[in-house]
């Protein structure tokens, strides 16, 4: 198709009552003046995507601008629970566009597994696929007993109880203390079910599972090695509530348009319009085709629901199921830390000797915008300092004063929040770290090298040695608490 052809084709689409039925749906309502999403997005293929949250009464005017449609994880009645399932290759980034049966079918395993446990919890999510991977939602009411105890696990950095009672885009409104430390609580519980899930299925895949796209070394796959992981992505909960959303079904999907400077405008220009389509009724490899014909996406749209269900109860047993674990204990002693105050930064973390870290850690910590904001380097960093008997706290306090130093940030942590993002990316590596999740096997010199965060061709350190100081620094912890 054209350029016109294209926007022909999405004004018939965006104006199919079913398709426009489906998306209020998404929202929380069969009608603009009903749904509880507290704001919707709306994108096109520029690159540089912003949040720009809009109000629900502009729907109607981004389908006439044939926008790529998003609902806010902000709901007005709920607490929305998401779970991301995705394919991502470092090497090769347009694979999942180019070969997509062969990238979900690397997915098939942990999907299944993600089904399969949450199900044993009482929980049958509302369960779709976009360009890259799988999207499972549901929903707690904010009147029930398990948001009341979600709310009560929440931690707020003093920032973020700032912005949550102040008013926020694009309708005025707050968040709220207890919606706001809700959602806080439900990122560790998050965590607690991507890990178990992990663990239930990375016996089954070739491919490495992460909490959210970590880069790894080249796998053992024997056909292509190559750098790929497949992201239980629970990254959303790292960031205030009122900045993050999803990509809606039945919404256009303009990912790959986005990211045009990466996969080439020839790939780009070939590439049919896609759709991300609940599995309703059909199985994948048909509904791989489905996403890329809007007429038959249509047809889905008049008998495939959208509404996300709500499973307030059986959240008690999964917190419940929570509570019980090492990880709720290691996120208990997290908090009881606290970050260095910014005015005692000088005499604290801005005396980092970096000296004493190889140039993979110094480098990131000195030159933060953008090495910081790469999970990867942040997981390497956490296990360097650990080593080094750092606290996991104050690691995240060390980071989130890099994040709130002049590093030409621009608006960055205006929309979101440096302590929170800081507190949620060294919790999530260190929590795996003490569990024994986290086994360190690529925590090594060829393995950071192959990940390409070795910045000197030669270097007098060896990661091999802190490492090992690492693992035995965990085995001695886990035998003077009676744990294996």
């Amino acid at each position: 198709m054209n350029p016109v052809q294209i926007s022909e084709m999405l004004a018939q689409y965006y104006n199919d009552p079913n398709v426009r039925s489906r998306l209020l749906e998404f929202a929380g309502g069969p009608s603009l003046e009903s749904v509880t999403a507290e704001f919707i997005t709306g994108d096109d293929e520029n690159a540089d995507v912003e949040h720009h949250p809009r109000p629900s009464s502009e729907l109607w005017d981004c389908l006439r601008a044939k926008c790529e449609i998003g609902r806010s994880l902000w709901d007005r009645q709920s607490l929305i629970v998401d779970l991301d399932v995705d394919y991502v290759n470092f090497d090769q980034p347009a694979l999942p566009f180019v070969q997509p049966k062969i990238c979900y079918e690397y997915q098939r395993p942990v999907a299944s597994a993600v089904q399969s446990w949450l199900l044993k919890s009482g929980i049958a999510p509302f369960h779709w696929i976009s360009g890259q991977g799988h999207h499972f939602a549901w929903k707690l009411d904010q009147a029930s007993e398990a948001f009341g105890k979600l709310a009560g696990l929440g931690h707020l950095t003093q920032s973020l109880e700032v912005r949550y009672q102040s008013p926020s885009e694009p309708n005025g409104n707050c968040v709220g203390l207890e919606l706001g430390a809700a959602f806080s609580g439900l990122g560790m519980v998050m965590q607690y079910v991507a890990e178990q899930i992990k663990q239930a299925c990375q016996s089954v895949t070739e491919i490495p599972i992460a909490l959210t796209a970590v880069e790894t070394g080249p796998g053992n796959k024997k056909d292509l090695p190559q750098r790929e992981v497949i992201a239980l992505d629970v990254s959303e909960y790292g960031d205030p509530l009122d900045s993050r959303g999803i990509r809606m079904p039945f919404s256009v999907y303009l990912k790959p348009g986005q990211k045009r400077y990466q996969l080439g405008d020839p790939l780009v220009d070939a590439m049919p319009p896609m759709f991300p389509v609940p599995l309703f009724e059909i199985e994948m490899a048909d509904a791989l085709e489905v996403m890329r014909d809007s007429t038959k996406v249509m047809a889905l749209a008049a008998r495939a629901s959208t509404s996300i269900p709500d499973f307030s109860d059986p959240m008690l047993k999964l917190i419940e199921d929570y509570l019980a674990s090492p990880l709720a204990k290691f996120h208990q002693r997290f908090y009881e830390e606290h970050h260095e105050p910014p005015e005692r930064w000088p005499e604290t973390y801005d005396r980092l000797y970096v000296e004493n870290f190889p140039p993979c850690v110094t480098q990131p910590l000195q030159q933060p915008n953008d090495l910081l904001l790469k999970p990867g380097i942040i997981q390497h960093v956490v296990r360097t300092l650990m080593s080094h008997d750092w606290s996991p706290r104050q690691i995240a306090g060390l980071i989130r004063s890099r994040y709130e130093r002049d590093c030409e940030w621009g608006d960055r942590w205006v929309v979101y929040d440096a302590a929170s993002r800081a507190d949620f990316y060294v919790r999530m590596f260190a929590g795996a770290i003490v569990t024994g999740s986290d086994e360190l096997i690529d925590f090594n010199c060829k393995s950071t090298q192959e990940k390409h965060y070795c910045p000197v061709e030669h270097c007098e350190f060896n990661l091999v040695h802190l490492r090992e100081k690492l693992v035995g620094k965990m085995n001695e912890a886990s035998l003077g608490s009676g744990t294996k």
